[in-house]
């Protein structure tokens, strides 16, 4: 199992177009990834789940990811957080 603690800065948190883009990156593993925030856990590959947390710019997120391609998986969620969503 692979996990970070990643803070989200872009200016509408994790909202229509990020969420997206953050699902489909994660669609493109094989692994089990969640995302966790406020004490709310969903699958990283759901967009309405990942709507439905309402994470904000400034809100720190943990991914986790368990499976044959996690350490891909997680870095590949990290990259694209840490870009601010290609923006």
């Amino acid at each position: 199992m692979k996990s970070i603690n990643i803070t989200v800065q872009h200016k509408v948190g994790l909202h229509a177009r990020p969420a997206a883009l953050f699902v489909q990156t994660a669609q493109k593993h094989e692994a089990k990834i969640t995302v966790t925030s406020k004490e709310k856990t969903v699958n990283a590959k759901s967009l309405l789940g990942l709507l439905g947390l309402g994470v904000t710019q400034g809100t720190t997120i943990h991914i986790e990811a368990e499976g044959a391609d996690e350490e891909q998986a997680v870095e590949a969620l990290k990259l694209l957080v840490e870009s601010n969503f290609g923006v």
